[in-house]
């Protein structure tokens, strides 16, 4: 497990607080019979910043920030955690942020309302505009162009990050992550076999599989999908990997380049958990006192558990689940929670 020296790596902002621990789960994997299950926990880049979204706007907000740009303008759910990592790191960096948000529902007609990830991009000062499902879905593009446009003729500089920041630029978050998880698994003395993280955008997938190949370290990455199908998500992931390889002129991928997703967990839909997810949140707080999300985190988490019990993982001695945060969108859903 030798790092590529030959990396050159763009410039990039520090604003995570790097590196994460890597900690074993023992009290549960001792409930299963197979492998030692460990957790990456990148929900610990910060405090209200946490998740996995600070790696890849390190690399974003740098370039931004080299255009000259003072507004930042990106979209995703009324509970993104990436919408919510951005708009606080704007208030940190002094810089307009301007959130285009998908209005969710949880069934039956119930809205999230202001609480979780969206409470805290108001409470960070953010411009916020709702749009319902269907509108935002058909708009997108021309939404960022109508909101790109308004800031321009105001004399500012908006710079338009992608849903997840999951683009060229992004990725490098974790590419850069998978130096940092060799030199874990070299203190901890362990080499696993597979890397497991929830899918929900592409970009952490796009990192995870591109950084392993480039870093020539032999663990298979795993995306569990939150939404959208498998076949959805290689093209995406293999998008966002085109992208990075046409702006840093990257002349050829490695061959070794493999990307995995499994789409058997995505449940009633995107942001939306079963009560089997929720189950799983519980169990695993109780346990081991690590803390899931029913949106990402916790789906992929079962999604895994699901697949021990299997028999997918049965020839690995360790594996290494990446919690990529989302602690703020559980407490949107609380409700789903019976005590």
């Amino acid at each position: 497990m030798i790092a590529d020296p030959n990396i050159d790596y763009p410039e990039r902002l520090a604003l995570a607080l790097l590196p994460t621990p890597l900690q074993p789960l023992d009290r549960l994997s001792a409930q299963f019979s197979g492998p030692r299950i460990w957790v990456k926990r990148d929900d610990l880049t910060d405090c209200a910043l946490s998740g996995n979204k600070i790696r890849k706007l390190e690399f974003t907000l740098a370039r931004a920030l080299a255009q000259g740009s003072d507004t930042l303008i990106t979209c995703g759910g009324v509970q993104s955690n990436h919408c919510r990592a951005t708009a606080i790191l704007g208030a940190r960096l002094g810089l307009k942020v301007h959130l285009l948000l998908r209005d969710e529902e949880l069934g039956d007609g119930q809205s999230i309302g202001l609480d979780g990830n969206l409470f805290l991009d108001y409470l960070a000062g953010a411009e916020i505009s709702i749009y319902p499902k269907a509108e935002f879905q058909a708009r997108q593009s021309e939404l960022f162009e109508h909101w790109s446009q308004h800031y321009v003729s105001q004399g500012d500089k908006p710079y338009l990050i992608p849903t997840g920041a999951s683009d060229g630029t992004g990725i490098w978050g974790y590419i850069r992550c998978v130096q940092e998880l060799m030199g874990d698994f070299k203190q901890a003395d362990i080499r696993p076999a597979h890397i497991i993280h929830a899918t929900g955008s592409g970009g952490t997938q796009a990192g995870l599989s591109l950084g392993c190949a480039l870093h020539q370290l032999d663990a298979q990455v795993l995306g569990i999908a939150v939404c959208d199908s498998a076949a959805y998500f290689q093209r995406k992931v293999m998008a966002d990997i085109s992208d990075w390889q046409s702006r840093y002129e990257i002349p050829a991928l490695p061959a070794s380049l493999s990307v995995q997703v499994n789409d058997d967990f995505i449940g009633p839909g995107y942001s939306k958990a079963g009560p089997e997810v929720f189950a799983t949140i519980k169990k695993v707080a109780a346990l081991e006192g690590l803390l899931l999300d029913p949106v990402y985190t916790g789906k992929a988490f079962h999604g895994m558990l699901t697949l021990i019990e299997q028999g997918y993982f049965a020839e690995a001695n360790d594996i290494v689940f990446i919690h990529t945060g989302g602690l703020f969108g559980l407490f949107a859903q609380r409700e789903q929670l019976s005590f």
